[in-house]
C-alpha cells in the first residue's frame, strides 16, 4: 500500500516493524508475551510515550502505524490499544509525577502491562450509566462495581478502572479513573467464554469495596470527561489501525492466492469477478487508512475536538473495510478459505469485533449525525 503522504521516518518505521513482525510468525493460541517484550526492547511498544520516561517521544501517529504493520504481517498485539495507547496516554497527560515515574518506563520497556475497564453489564455504550462508584474513605477510596469485556486482565499488572465519584458541589456523579493493581483485595476476575479465538482473554471484573490509596486516582478529581476521552480517542484510532492491518493481511493472502491458483488455464486473478472485489477492498482500506492518519495527526496536535470526530470516522471506515476485505479474501480462496492452513477463517469473527468494539458503528453514526451534521439527538 502506498504511503506517499508520510515522512521518510514514518516509512522507515513501517518497514522496520513489518520486517520484525514477519520474522516472528504467530502460532494460533500461543503466548505472545515474548513477542511483546522483543517489540518493547526495539522501542515499538512505547513509541508514543514521553522520552523523559523511557518512551520514544512520538505520538498516536507512530503507535498506530506500528500496530497496523504488525497486523498486516499477521501478528497484531491487541494490548497495544490498551496499555500504551489508552493507559499510557492518560497517565502521561494527567498522572502525578509519581504515577508517571512508576508506570510509564515500565509500560514502555514491556516489563509491565495495564488493562482498561470501562464497559459494564447494564451500561453498554452509555457511559453515563456507569454504576461503578468510588467513595472517599478517610484519605483513600472504596471502589465498588462490575466491569465486563476487559481484555488481558490476567497478564496485566494493574487495570485502569473508570468509576464515578460524587461532585461535592452538585451531588451528581462524574467519571474518574483509578489504578487498581491486580492483587488488590476485593478485586476479582472471571474469564468470559468467548467464541473469538484470541490470545488475549476477556474478563468480567467484580470490585467489592476495593480499598485504594489516595494516589490511585489519576489526575484531577474534577477533570472527569476530559481525562476519559483523552484515552478513548486514541483507543478508536488504534482500533482502526488494528482493523486496517487485519484487512491488509487478509487481502495480501487472497491476492497471492489469486495470482497462483490456476483454473481453466489462467490464474483466477485474471477474472474480473475475482479481481474487482479485491481492488475495491484495497481502495476501501486505503481510504480508511487516510482517515486514521488524519485522526492521529489531529490528536497529536492537541485538537481533541477534531480528533474525536476523525477518530470515530476512522474507526467506522476501518471496521467496514476490514470486514469486507476478510469476507472477500475467504471467498477468493473458496473452500481453502475455511481451512486452518490458510488462517483466514478465524479472521471472520475477529473482523466482526471491529464493528462492535470499543463502540458500535450505530453509536458512531449517532455521533456524526448529531455532532457533525447538527441533527437532533435520538437518545
Amino acid at each position: 500500500m502506498t504511503t506517499h503522504i508520510e515522512p521518510e521516518e514514518h516509512k522507515a518505521l513501517r518497514a522496520a516493524v513489518a520486517s520484525f513482525a514477519k520474522n516472528h510468525p504467530r502460532t494460533p493460541g500461543a503466548d505472545n508475551r515474548p513477542f511483546w517484550q522483543e517489540a518493547a526492547k526495539l522501542g515499538y511498544i512505547g513509541v508514543n510515550l514521553p522520552e523523559a520516561y523511557g518512551g520514544g517521544g512520538g505520538g498516536i501517529t507512530e503507535l498506530s502505524l506500528v500496530l497496523e504493520e504488525m497486523g498486516a504481517a499477521g501478528n497484531p498485539l491487541l494490548m497495544m490499544i490498551v496499555s500504551p495507547a489508552i493507559c499510557g496516554t492518560v497517565i502521561s497527560r494527567f498522572g502525578t509525577e509519581a504515577q508517571k515515574r512508576e508506570w510509564l518506563p515500565a509500560l514502555a520497556d514491556g516489563s509491565r502491562l495495564m488493562a482498561f475497564g470501562i464497559t459494564e453489564p447494564d451500561a453498554g455504550s452509555n457511559s453515563h450509566r456507569i454504576t461503578t462508584t468510588a467513595r472517599k474513605d478517610g484519605v483513600g477510596w472504596l471502589l465498588t462495581g462490575r466491569k465486563v469485556f476487559v481484555s488481558g486482565v490476567d497478564i496485566a499488572d494493574a487495570t485502569l478502572i473508570v468509576g464515578r465519584t460524587e461532585d461535592a458541589r452538585t451531588g451528581k456523579l462524574k467519571p474518574c479513573l483509578f489504578i487498581v493493581p491486580r492483587d488488590t483485595a476485593g478485586f476479582q476476575r472471571r474469564p468470559i467464554d468467548m467464541e473469538l479465538n484470541a490470545v488475549e482473554k476477556q474478563f468480567e471484573l467484580v470490585l467489592d469495596d476495593v480499598r485504594l490509596p489516595a494516589d490511585a486516582l489519576v489526575g484531577d478529581e474534577d477533570a472527569g470527561l476530559l481525562q476519559l476521552f483523552a484515552g478513548l480517542n486514541p483507543e478508536r484510532v488504534m482500533t482502526a489501525a488494528f482493523a486496517i492491518g487485519m484487512g491488509r493481511h487478509a487481502l495480501s493472502r487472497a491476492v497471492e492466492y489469486a495470482r497462483e491458483r490456476t483454473v481453466w488455464n489462467a490464474p483466477i486473478g485474471s477474472h474480473q469477478a475475482i479481481a474487482h472485489p479485491l481492488a475495491q477492498a484495497h481502495i476501501e482500506l486505503e481510504l480508511a487508512r487516510l482517515m486514521t492518519q488524519k485522526a492521529a495527526h489531529l490528536y497529536d496536535a492537541g485538537d481533541d475536538t477534531g480528533a474525536g470526530e476523525a477518530a470515530n470516522m476512522a474507526k467506522y471506515a476501518a471496521a467496514e473495510a476490514c470486514v469486507k476485505a476478510v469476507d472477500q479474501a475467504v471467498h477468493t480462496l473458496g473452500g481453502n478459505g475455511l481451512t486452518r492452513e490458510y488462517g483466514l477463517a478465524s479472521l471472520i469473527t475477529a473482523a466482526r469485533v471491529s464493528r462492535i468494539a470499543p463502540v458500535s458503528r450505530e453509536m458512531i453514526l449517532n455521533y456524526v449525525s448529531h455532532q457533525t451534521l447538527g441533527l437532533p439527538k435520538s437518545y
